[in-house]
């Protein structure tokens, strides 16, 4: 029996056609509560109340799906996951996809690594080390349908770190707030560089709290040239602008 969280949580995505079964609801609800007793220990969420871990954390990672055709997509790897946003909720509402996770905290990755034990998913690939690092290696670079961040940094930057992993025809789905033009307009350098074009970008409204959100839809047009990604910590230092 479904409470009043569970039944908003719902309605919501049925808006969206997206439907979830008994069992899905129930993974939510295990990482809810893992997320939870977890966050005692360390720092893995600043919003821990049941409703809004739905809404602001659950749906807000679904609304990727809203405007990607995730059902068309197998690999995705999710650059600075965190507490697993927006991938792990994509993983439940869509158990095809084979799911990266690269984070350069190891405790965030042992908390992943037990929340995929706790919701019993398969191909999840938790990867403990800097992105920078990581899009070197043949396993990771240039090799994803799909490539996500949520909130990471700038757009700029969230380039470099995350379009090296997207294949050659690939995408980098970047999850933003509010006010991008500013942000769009200093990240058209970084694309030309890295071989990224800018497709789509959609704006809509969190429902509930009805704040602004942002989808940034951009696609890898070829393979990406060997000096990139710089060095780590190179990016955020100083990012890819026009000077």
């Amino acid at each position: 029996m479904m409470d009043t969280v569970q039944q908003q949580f719902t309605q919501l995505l049925n808006r969206r056609n997206i439907s979830l079964s008994t069992k899905q609801l129930d993974q939510f609800e295990i990482y809810y509560k893992e997320l939870v007793d977890w966050n005692e220990r360390m720092n893995l969420t600043g919003i821990t109340e049941r409703e809004q871990v739905y809404i602001k954390h659950f749906y807000d990672s679904l609304s990727l799906s809203f405007f990607v055709p995730v059902t068309q997509i197998r690999s995705i790897a999710d650059i600075g996951s965190g507490a697993g946003f927006p991938s792990l909720p994509l993983k439940i509402a869509f158990p095809h996809l084979e799911v990266t996770i690269v984070d350069s905290l190891n405790k965030r990755i042992q908390f992943l690594k037990h929340l995929c034990d706790k919701l019993a998913i398969g191909n999840v690939n938790c990867v403990h080390g800097r992105a920078e690092d990581i899009a070197r290696l043949l396993a990771h670079r240039d090799r994803y349908d799909m490539v996500t961040a949520r909130a990471v940094a700038r757009l700029a930057v969230l380039n470099e770190f995350c379009l090296p992993f997207a294949k050659s025809g690939g995408t980098f789905v970047a999850m933003k707030g509010q006010d991008m033009q500013q942000e769009m307009d200093e990240a058209a350098y970084s694309l030309k560089e890295l071989n990224g074009k800018l497709l789509q970008t959609h704006r809509f409204e969190l429902p509930v709290e009805e704040s602004t959100r942002h989808i940034i839809v951009i696609g890898k047009e070829g393979t990406t040239p060997r000096k990139y990604p710089r060095k780590a910590g190179m990016p955020l230092k100083t990012p890819l602008l026009r000077v």
